[in-house]
């Protein structure tokens, strides 16, 4: 199985599908994964396979790495377009992820005013007034949204949490009032013997639905780029995330896709 397990708290510059050069910000151990969901297509691998021994960075080395690594950026002449907290888990998990937000903002501002700064999460922690208040701060607030079939959820994301909710989650999205990039992942094939195409009519239509309610500044869709940790996992086509693409922007809201 290959995974990928980022260092922390400073990756990179990477090439972004969707956001160009970025600098990753990984809040999670360097040696495992912390994560709230356990998605059969994470490239990090499941989250029992990568249990970490280390401990999360703290705010401290955080600020002190990312400012090192700009310093380094700014010699080059190679600026980072984005600054973004992914990695190895879910990043609004970590407990000082407020404080973290508010020195990346200034180390942003002082080294690269135009680079943006982004979080990509799965929103199972975006009603914490904290992490809410901290993500309105952001440039790029992209928060997951699969589907909005709680089977499928229960069976694709995996959520660890017994008590998650598809609703509740597209009520936080709401909050936003529009500040608010909705991120989801198409894709076909199997896990066991069930199928996870999300492709079709019963997948796209109610979620259709739901970003209209939702209202975002825009939706990301993409499907599998790198090797996932369930091998029977399969890319959905151009064609189908274009014409997924195409529904979206008829509906008002502004659409990319990534294949």
């Amino acid at each position: 199985m290959s995974t990928v397990i980022y260092p922390s708290p400073i990756f990179g510059p990477v090439h972004s599908r969707r956001l160009g050069i970025s600098l990753g910000i990984n809040l999670m151990p360097a040696d495992g994964k912390v994560c709230t969901f356990d998605c059969i297509y994470c490239e990090c691998g499941f989250n029992a396979d990568h249990r970490p021994k280390l401990r999360r960075p703290t705010r401290e080395e955080v600020a002190e790495k990312l400012e090192a690594k700009l310093k380094e950026m700014k010699t080059e002449g190679q600026l980072p377009d984005v600054l973004t907290f992914a990695g190895n888990g879910e990043p609004t998990a970590h407990p000082h992820f407020a404080g973290i937000i508010d020195d990346t903002i200034e180390l942003r501002d002082k080294y690269c005013p135009k680079a943006k700064v982004s979080v990509l999460s799965n929103t199972t922690m975006a009603d914490r007034p904290e992490v809410h208040a901290a993500l309105l701060k952001v440039d790029n607030n992209i928060l997951k949204l699969d589907t909005v079939d709680p089977d499928y959820i229960n069976k694709v994301d995996r959520p660890v949490s017994k008590t998650y909710d598809v609703k509740k989650i597209i009520e936080t999205m709401k909050s936003f009032n529009g500040h608010v990039i909705v991120q989801t992942m198409f894709m076909r094939g199997k896990t066991g013997s069930e199928d996870v195409d999300n492709t079709g009519e019963k997948y796209v239509g109610p979620w259709l639905e739901a970003l209209k309610d939702i209202k975002p500044q825009q939706v990301m869709i993409y499907t599998i780029d790198r090797e996932t940790p369930d091998h029977d996992l399969l890319k959905a086509s151009h064609e189908t995330l274009d014409a997924i693409r195409d529904r979206v922007i008829e509906a008002g809201i502004s659409c990319t896709a990534s294949y």
